[in-house]
């Protein structure tokens, strides 16, 4: 019998990239001889993630349409029809039994071009209020697979699922004595982790500048931030002033799994993936979500995690101001931790890869 071949589109953003690697990782565990292929953008986060999580990836060249008139605009077209000869060809070369887009615009063209070619199309959508390019590509999809019941509404229902999000295997299990000991703390002080996704979050980072002294110095904690690259460099170079020896700042975290072992609180946006993963791992948490996506999602997000238990919600534009008393009166309140834990945990759908990646599995036995 010949290997399956799958092949999966995610690009963009982690919220994107991180299920379609998790899905990648269930597929091989349930069955050693699946090939796997990336397609993406070499100039976003996959090309880095990918390789370093041991699949090869394909570059097509696209980006996002901006919605108000910019200059970039005038070469989308260019880049779509560039975008769709590139997934042509390696879809062509590849010859995939499934294509499944995990969302992001690098994944539109191939997820179409396959549609067209009648390939069979599995969708995994994140986020309570699907993305662009997932709703667009639904009229091709075998099967469609969510994370929340509301993602339902804008896919034919007898095509849907709700799986949740699959999540990283590798996050869990790591000893937190280790984790410390990793990023250079003791066990004497609580850890913050502060995450402004892949690509850091401004409102994030501003807060965080104005109120690291307090959170270092004042109420004594041992602080991992990452704040993305594009932040890096200014906030490391204005941080290097001040004697701040309990802060980690960083521009991205490979070490995932460490960090939130190693944390205390987490204080993160309310994107889809994010919350699954706090979920995974039972981290007790502060949401704060993002004003500038589709359908306020990550508000939705926050609230199903807020209404259990499993986390505090801070408005984006009050986190300057409250945020230092709001982490001290949770960080040292250990049985309100553990009841944040539990019911973090008590959310979780740790199989939502497993189960997805029988059913692509079953999708591509019919085409072998």
């Amino acid at each position: 019998m010949d290997s399956p071949r799958i092949l999966l589109a995610a690009g963009g953003t982690g919220g994107h990239v991180y299920p379609a690697i998790a899905i990648a990782d269930a597929l091989k565990a349930e069955n050693p001889d699946t090939e796997i292929l990336f397609v993406g953008t070499k100039d976003h986060m996959e090309w880095d993630a990918v390789p370093k999580s041991g699949y090869d990836i394909r570059n097509v060249w696209i980006s996002g349409f901006h919605r108000r008139f910019t200059l970039k605009n005038l070469i989308f077209p260019v880049k779509l029809i560039t975008s769709l000869i590139q997934s042509l060809r390696i879809l062509s070369g590849y010859k995939p039994h499934v294509v499944i887009s995990c969302g992001g615009y690098a994944a539109g063209p191939v997820a179409w071009v396959a549609g067209k070619k009648d390939i069979p199309v599995v969708i995994q959508e994140q986020n309570s209020f699907p993305g662009v390019t997932n709703r667009l590509l639904a009229k091709f999809a075998v099967k469609i697979f969510t994370a929340f019941k509301q993602a339902d509404h804008f896919f034919p229902e007898e095509k849907t699922q709700v799986t949740g999000n699959p999540t990283r295997a590798t996050l869990i299990g790591a000893n937190k004595s280790n984790a410390l000991d990793a990023f250079g703390f003791t066990d004497d002080k609580p850890v913050l982790l502060v995450m402004g996704g892949s690509g850091g979050a401004k409102t994030i980072n501003e807060a965080m500048k104005a109120n690291i002294e307090a959170l270092h110095d004042q109420i004594g904690l041992q602080i991992i931030w990452q704040c993305g690259a594009r932040y890096y460099d200014e906030l490391s170079t204005g941080i290097k002033k001040k004697n701040l020896d309990n802060l980690r700042l960083t521009a991205f975290l490979d070490n995932m799994a460490e960090a939130y072992a190693a944390a205390d609180l987490v204080i993160s946006r309310a994107g889809a993936s994010s919350c699954s993963e706090l979920m995974l791992t039972g981290k007790p948490s502060v949401l704060v979500p993002s004003p500038n996506v589709a359908g306020d999602h990550q508000t939705q997000n926050a609230k199903a995690m807020v209404d259990a238990g499993a986390s505090k919600l801070l408005e984006d534009n009050a986190m300057k101001e409250t945020m230092t008393e709001l982490v001290e009166q949770l960080i040292y309140d250990q049985e309100n931790l553990k009841r944040m834990n539990q019911a973090a945990l008590n959310l979780a759908k740790p199989d939502a890869a497993k189960l997805i990646a029988k059913e692509i599995l079953e999708i591509a036995k019919s085409k072998l």
